[in-house]
């Protein structure tokens, strides 16, 4: 649930508010951080019945924070991130800005007109190239001014690395929203392995994480695998995952974790959090 607050006009007394945004044609988050306090003063989660055009994703976004009075605070920073699997990730020496276009093409479905973004990860030398919602950017800039956006695979990567602390071993990372997982397998502070698989059923998801194991020449037996965002223990998904899987438990990220209670923590939405 958000909590309401009392919006107050002086920006010396906004200037301390973060905002995160975070949409996809499949639902929208947002979340308010005060950053002197280090703590949430709003957040929501959305999702939509079913998958919808850019055009109504717009709308949907424009009602939410109007819904909420969003859009008549003040914030010192601005991240809107982009949840969609118009992605792919090149490392950096490969990396040339002037051949965007040539790197997507392979693994997504792009229009000559797409306008295509990418994002740096620091200091682990990935470039992560993406096709944004280009509607949502420009009402977000004639909502707010200047902001920052990335794709939600460049935060979760980064988010996990750094704070990482496998050692050596190597942890397969599972981040479950509604009908979509996202899988990161990490060994030794570096990515082995990233990508985003929709889902419909609980064995489409079995599927996709033992298929990621397969291909990696994992051990289901000693792989650890951690889960985290819209799954608890003994629900549906864990009890089939753990039929396969070994090592497998839920998990809260350690940098995230003052900010989520046990009451919402299957609704929270890590990649807004992790955005600060």
């Amino acid at each position: 649930m958000i909590k309401k607050t009392e919006i107050n006009t002086t920006n010396s007394e906004l200037s301390y508010k973060k905002l995160s945004i975070q949409i996809s044609l499949n639902g929208l988050s947002f979340c308010v951080l005060d950053s002197v306090e280090n703590s949430i003063i709003a957040q929501e989660h959305i999702s939509f019945e079913e998958e919808v055009i850019p055009f109504q994703l717009q709308k949907n976004l424009k009602e939410a924070l109007e819904k909420f009075d969003i859009n008549k605070m003040s914030f010192s920073h601005i991240t809107v991130i982009h949840r969609n699997p118009l992605f792919t990730l090149v490392p950096k020496a490969l990396f040339n800005p002037d051949e965007l276009p040539n790197y997507l093409k392979f693994n997504a479905k792009i229009l000559a007109n797409d306008h295509i973004a990418y994002d740096e990860i620091k200091n682990y030398e990935i470039v992560n190239i993406y096709v944004p919602f280009a509607n949502i950017n420009n009402y977000i800039y004639e909502l707010f001014g200047e902001f920052e956006y990335k794709h939600s695979g460049t935060i979760l990567i980064e988010s996990l690395l750094n704070n990482f602390t496998g050692g050596k071993e190597t942890i397969c990372y599972a981040h479950i929203t509604e009908e979509q997982v996202d899988i990161t397998v990490i060994s030794n502070k570096k990515l082995l392995f990233f990508n985003s698989f929709t889902f419909s059923t609980k064995e489409d998801f079995i599927y996709y994480i033992l298929f990621t194991i397969e291909q990696l020449k994992l051990d289901t037996e000693t792989i650890k695998l951690r889960l985290f965002g819209a799954i608890e223990e003994g629900d549906e998904l864990y009890n089939l995952t753990y039929t396969y899987v070994r090592n497998v438990d839920v998990f809260i990220p350690s940098n995230l974790s003052e900010h989520i209670d046990s009451q919402h923590k299957k609704t929270i939405d890590f990649t807004t959090l992790s955005a600060f």
